[in-house]
This record gives structure tokens, sequence and C-alpha cells, in this order.
């Protein structure tokens, strides 16, 4: 009788920088396009360096969250998304003209609201 092999564990290997590239890209040009219509309408490359730069570092930070979640408990885990959304929110928020005690409400409301969902998700899926 012949024994069967072991499948190996698959890895979703694409999923690990896919997701960081796209939510970085999308953030990097989001930031972009709040600066340039703040200033009138006119792109200059203060506006592209700073969409750059938002890009790899939203990047990277959704990169880093997502190589550590897996060792984290669910409430830290909740905790750190909620963060990374408040954080997020906060900076969109300031750079579209608005005062800093709006744009840390904002932040906080929305990253309150993300970390709820994210422990709710993960209470249910019992990781």
């Amino acid at each position: 009788m012949a024994t069967h092999a072991a499948v190996p564990a698959r890895h979703h290997v694409h999923a690990s920088w896919a997701v960081p590239a796209t939510l970085g890209v999308s953030f990097g040009i989001y930031a972009m396009v709040l600066k340039r219509f703040e200033e009138g309408g006119f792109f200059n490359g203060a506006q592209l360096l700073l969409g750059v730069v938002c890009a790899v570092v939203m990047g990277g930070l959704t990169y880093g969250l997502g190589r550590i979640q897996g060792g984290l408990r669910r409430e830290v885990r909740a905790v750190a998304y909620g963060a990374l959304t408040a954080v997020a929110v906060g900076f969109l928020t300031s750079l579209s003209d608005g005062s800093v005690l709006r744009s840390a409400c904002i932040g906080v409301a929305v990253g309150v609201g993300a970390g709820l969902v994210t422990f709710y998700a993960l209470y249910v899926h019992q990781t």
C-alpha cells in the first residue's frame, strides 16, 4: 500500500506584498490629490514627493504589520489595525485643510471603529 505524500502548506506570498503595495500606492495618490486641490489645482514636484513618501511609509507600515500579525493576540492586533487606520485617516484629514483638533477627532473615531470591527472579525473567526 502506498503512503500519501504530505501536501506542503500554501503560503500566500503574493498577497504579503501585493496588499501593502496597493494600499500604499492608493494612499500616496490620495494624499497627492488632496494636496494638489488644496494648492489650487496645479501640479508640482512637492506634491509628487509627498505622494511617494506617503506611499512608501504606508506600504512599509502595512507590510510590517502584516508580517507580525500572526504572533499577536487578537486584542493587540485589533488595536494595531485601529491605530494604523486612525493615523492614516487623521493625516489625510489634516491634508484637506482641517484643524488639528478636527483631524485628531476624525482619526480617533474612525480608528476606534476600525479596531472594533477588526476585533469582532478576529473574535468570530477564532484564528
